[in-house]
């Protein structure tokens, strides 16, 4: 059921921002304050003619000097090609064919993936088709006039787009296998974990950030059930930049979520829980995906009594927005507590797919509102009519009510709490849809 991933690439000042925001549309900032959900608008999913896919802007060069620019481009569509399913290459009519849009042009070429030259800043077509033509030259294709900021050929771009779409792409795959992502800063263990659990050196695995070269699928075999452990890839090579290298590593976070049912976020004990650990986990609380923390190295941590008490509280304290996530302490390098992960993961996956009868979900309705009254405001109160769960992988409730505004936030989170603590749902994040009912007469 994974969503397709359309990658943007293209020199600095050739509109990549500008396409991305008429692409996704102008509300993909995103709206919940949650702590570790990125906002520099990295990936945004666009629906197109009944296809839904993921955008991503692999965007950040910065102009420097001509070789700079180059080498980053050349990174930059590196990472287009090992996780996207389709590249939009995107150059600038007004500053005409570059050098470096032809260097770039050979590795999108060489890749065998499908891309999509788009030509960007065509304002008017009469003025400016002559010199849309001049980039045939690079190969790639027919391109494709558009204007990014005039929403001009963007219908066009995006049936391009969409025409490489497998067939049934948004379909229920067929493969039912647990797929498990295990995300998480460069070098905190990722690759050790998987050839742990396989009992080879599958992955490459030094202490250099980023030698891990592409998204690795791991077939593991335990007790006659079989997973699918999806590595995300490290870095090529160390950036001197550390926003890029930041950047780089929640692309790929973002396309091992899409696939996966559940998240293992691999945190480092001795750095402890950081800010990039919280953006990655947000990812996958985003998409509603089933979500283990895995804390790695803790045989190299000198511990009390109070040690792993410390280490939970201060976890959570930073992933707040998660407190359904479940927790694991392991060693990679001794196997310590490293079977737990695949108990965990069926614990997770049962919970992801558990469904509540709808008479029940409304005793637990019932249940909470008599306990608490609901929120009213200037006399009106609010009343819950229903619920009714309408969907799995995550767990979804549609409530219906008299009036949504009445239905604060906070009442919302009661009333997920009470659901919780009657069928836990461990390890899970809970999706409620408010609709109003009018008042029955």
């Amino acid at each position: 059921m994974s969503k397709p991933i359309v990658a943007i690439v293209g020199r600095p000042n050739v509109g990549k921002s500008t396409l991305f925001n008429a692409l996704a549309g102008e509300n993909i900032a995103i709206v919940k304050d949650t702590p570790g959900v990125t906002r520099d608008r990295i990936y945004a999913d666009v629906t197109w003619l009944n296809h839904h896919f993921t955008l991503i802007d692999t965007g950040g060069i910065e102009p420097d000097s001509s070789d700079i620019i180059l080498s980053q481009m050349r990174e930059q569509a590196q990472t287009a090609i090992d996780t996207a399913d389709v590249i939009v290459f995107l150059t600038d009519v007004r500053q005409g064919l570059q050098d470096a849009d032809s260097k770039v042009a050979d590795m999108l070429r060489r890749s065998r993936k499908p891309v999509i030259l788009a030509v960007n800043k065509v304002d008017s077509f009469q003025k400016y088709m002559a010199d849309v033509y001049e980039f045939y030259n690079l190969g790639i294709g027919d391109p494709v006039p558009v204007s990014a900021s005039s929403r001009l050929g963007i219908g066009e771009l995006l049936d391009a787009v969409v025409s490489y779409f497998p067939e049934g792409a948004d379909d229920e795959e067929e493969d039912l296998r647990p797929k498990i992502a295990i995300v998480g800063k460069p070098n905190v263990g990722k690759s050790s974990i998987i050839n742990k659990l396989t009992g080879e050196n599958r992955v490459i695995v030094s202490d250099i950030a980023g030698t891990t070269r592409d998204a690795v699928d791991t077939d593991i075999c335990r007790n006659g059930k079989e997973y699918v452990f999806i590595d995300t890839a490290g870095l090529r090579r160390k950036s001197k930049i550390k926003e890029e290298l930041e950047r780089y590593s929640i692309i790929r976070a973002v396309t091992a979520v899409e696939r996966a049912d559940v998240v293992a976020v691999v945190i480092d004990a001795g750095e402890g829980v950081t800010e990039q650990d919280a953006k990655i986990a947000g990812i996958a609380h985003e998409r509603g995906k089933g979500i283990i923390i895995v804390v790695n190295k803790w045989d190299a941590i000198e511990k009390n009594d109070k040690t792993i008490y410390e280490f939970t509280r201060r976890i959570r304290e930073v992933l707040s927005f998660m407190p359904y996530a479940q927790l694991l302490f392991i060693s990679a390098r001794t196997g310590q507590r490293l079977e737990k992960l695949f108990e965990m993961i069926d614990i997770v996956i049962e919970n992801q797919t558990l469904r509540i009868q709808t008479g029940v979900l409304n005793e637990i309705i019932m249940e909470a509102t008599a306990m608490q009254q609901p929120p009213s405001d200037k006399g009106r109160r609010l009343k819950i009519y229903y619920g009714t769960q309408v969907s799995v992988k995550p767990p979804t409730f549609v409530i219906f009510v008299n009036d949504k505004e009445l239905m604060h936030f906070s009442y919302v989170r009661y009333l997920e709490n009470r659901i919780r603590d009657a069928f836990g749902f461990q390890g899970t994040s809970l999706k409620f849809i408010i609709r109003e009912r009018k008042e029955q007469g």
